[in-house]
């Protein structure tokens, strides 16, 4: 992010608080999905343990590109923008439960191959860094399957180029990745919701919170724009 990007003012969301206050809800919380093994509480301080083990040499960075942005799980000892080239934003996750239902499901965003994606980087502490780690991993990982989708990317931290720790990166897994069209993630997006919450209001942090750093992602800008106009329809 460069300063002229972090000078541009925030701009005002055609998704407003109002029109997300339409749609939000709390469902009940899905099944499990088919097929895949539930994290159980003492899975997440070995699966920690090997992550922090096979970690590349020197600080341990987190790419935040989404919800991480404004809640890391962890208390990180240095927040930088960071550049990542390869990768996109993508809503392309498809949910059952947490932000959608069976019967309605949500999306979430994940990286897909492509393009460039401007986001944060959170540095762990070194001091406890098996405890941030588990601390990320009961945040994001549900399933023993999408430890997977963790997976070490390169990432422009301010003059360099280092590894940074990314959350469902590339997740081809059937059943979970879709590719829809941006009218079709406007539609989910708009109506979906689960017991986390609706899709709409995690759309709408991310984006507020993109822009208030100064972040522009033109691909999430059209989104919320699709998806106010939907819930705004009579």
């Amino acid at each position: 992010m460069t300063a002229a990007m972090a000078a541009r003012p925030p701009r005002a969301l055609h998704l407003t608080e109002a029109l997300v206050a339409r749609v939000e809800r709390v469902e009940p919380e899905g099944p499990p999905r088919a097929g895949l093994v539930r994290m159980e509480e003492a899975d997440y301080g070995p699966a920690a343990r090997a992550l922090v083990a096979a970690r590349p040499a020197g600080a341990v960075w987190v790419f935040a590109y989404g919800s991480l942005i404004w809640k890391p799980a962890f208390e990180a000892v240095e927040a930088r923008p960071c550049h990542v080239h390869g990768w996109r934003r993508s809503f392309c996750l498809h949910l059952e439960s947490w932000r959608g239902t069976v019967d309605r499901p949500g999306l979430m965003l994940a990286l897909d191959r492509g393009g460039s994606c401007h986001g944060m980087a959170y540095r762990m502490p070194e001091d406890g860094l098996e405890a941030a780690m588990e601390a990320l991993l009961r945040r994001e990982i549900g399933y023993v399957e999408d430890i997977g989708f963790l997976r070490w990317i390169a990432g422009r931290v301010g003059g360099a180029v280092v590894p940074v720790l990314a959350c469902y990166a590339a997740p081809r897994r059937e059943g979970t990745y879709v590719r829809l069209t941006e009218a079709e993630q406007a539609d989910r997006l708009a109506g979906a919701a689960g017991h986390m919450g609706s899709c709409a209001a995690y759309l709408h942090n991310t984006v507020r919170h993109l822009e208030e750093l100064g972040i522009r992602d033109r691909y999430l800008w059209r989104l919320q724009r699709m998806v106010a106009e939907r819930i705004a329809a009579p």
